[in-house]
């Protein structure tokens, strides 16, 4: 009986064939496999995909990214062909002084102050005869002001009533070429102040010396916050 079986394994090993070749899973050893036809259903077959390394490869690219932002946040700019390197700056050197017309200023890093604030007046020249800016004129120079005051007084007195003497604001009431709220306040100079150049002229000028000092004063203001 041992005799027998023996001499069945003994003619199964050689006549038995190998079994087809799986990727080196079955079979003949796996330098083999090569010499193999490929089945493209074989459920053994080893398949690659590009999915993991796009994604580690995405990473890595996205941390060196952020890490060299982090270094050098102007890496981007610096990089541009628009980009120069500025002078070197004095430590000692903070502030520098600009020279404007009519004035002085100063201007720092992180502020701008002016010093010198002085208005550029246009010259107004000698007005016509017996017009109401003759009139003031005249009484700019009999107070010793100067042509310069006079010229600051044109400007105020044209935006206020362009020298009507009957100029009247049909909103607050102001009336007169100096524009007095209340109109009747320059009654205290004379009773004719409704049509008379003369007496609004001479209250106007009085107020401007007791409020502002001089014509320029009340330019000064006017241009600051529209109203004297």
């Amino acid at each position: 009986m041992v005799r027998h079986r023996n001499t069945r394994r003994a003619w199964r090993d050689v006549t038995a064939k190998p079994r087809a070749t799986r990727n080196g899973v079955h079979g003949a050893p796996v330098d083999d496999v090569d010499l193999l036809p490929l089945d493209e259903t074989d459920p053994y077959r080893l398949r690659f995909s590009w999915r993991k390394p796009v994604v580690v490869l995405a990473f890595f690219f996205c941390s060196a990214v952020m890490f060299v932002n982090a270094v050098d946040p102007y890496s981007g700019a610096t990089a541009s062909p628009y980009f120069r390197i500025p002078p070197p700056v004095s430590p000692d050197v903070n502030t520098q002084n600009v020279t404007a017309t009519g004035g002085s200023q100063n201007a720092g890093r992180d502020q701008f102050t002016v010093e010198d604030a002085r208005l550029v007046i246009p010259e107004q020249g000698v007005p016509d005869p017996e017009s109401a800016k003759a009139i003031g004129y005249q009484m700019v120079m009999e107070r010793g002001w100067g042509a310069d005051q006079y010229d600051c007084l044109a400007l105020l007195w044209d935006r206020e009533s362009n020298w009507n003497h009957l100029a009247e604001n049909p909103s607050s009431g102001a009336y007169g070429i100096p524009q007095a709220l209340p109109g009747d306040k320059m009654a205290t100079v004379s009773d004719d102040w409704r049509t008379n150049p003369v007496t609004q002229i001479t209250w106007g000028l009085r107020y401007i010396e007791a409020r502002y000092g001089s014509p320029c004063g009340a330019w000064a203001h006017s241009e600051e916050m529209n109203w004297y």
